[in-house]
């Protein structure tokens, strides 16, 4: 009879006790036309909390509206700060609408802004052209 194995171990109690405070942090807002979505990541890139606009319970057109980009990035950063967060820099990706609030918010949570930057992808020089008629 194979021995049981009795050492018991919960990945999800161990990682919360490894990231019980977290001084500073990298803000990821991905804004498109239809959904803001905000990743909260530890200086190596590990995720440590992420909200959406979907999350925060929002469904359809209202998703795309800067208001629901408010909450998502609010809910985001509450738990970022309960971790306790209080530096970000701030990576902004995307066309929509949650470019702007997110910097807002930030400033009346009261956190630290070390750097913003913008990693919005930009075509060097476009699709290949269609074949010529002749």
């Amino acid at each position: 009879m194979a021995k049981k194995n009795t050492k018991k171990t919960s990945r999800r109690k161990n990682k919360k006790q490894r990231q019980q405070t977290v001084p500073k942090g990298k803000m990821y807002v991905t804004a498109t036309f239809n959904n803001t979505l905000v990743t909260i990541t530890d200086p190596q890139g590990n995720v440590v909390c992420w909200s959406s606009t979907g999350n925060a319970g929002f469904k359809g057109s209202r998703k795309s509206t800067p208001y629901a980009a408010t909450i998502a990035v609010e809910n985001a950063l509450t738990k970022a700060q309960n971790l306790g967060m209080n530096q970000v820099d701030v990576y902004l990706k995307g066309p929509g609408s949650g470019r702007d609030v997110a910097l807002r918010v930030i400033r009346s949570k009261g956190l630290k802004v070390g750097m913003i930057a913008d990693m919005t992808p930009m075509p060097h020089n476009g699709t290949r052209p269609r074949k010529q008629r002749n």
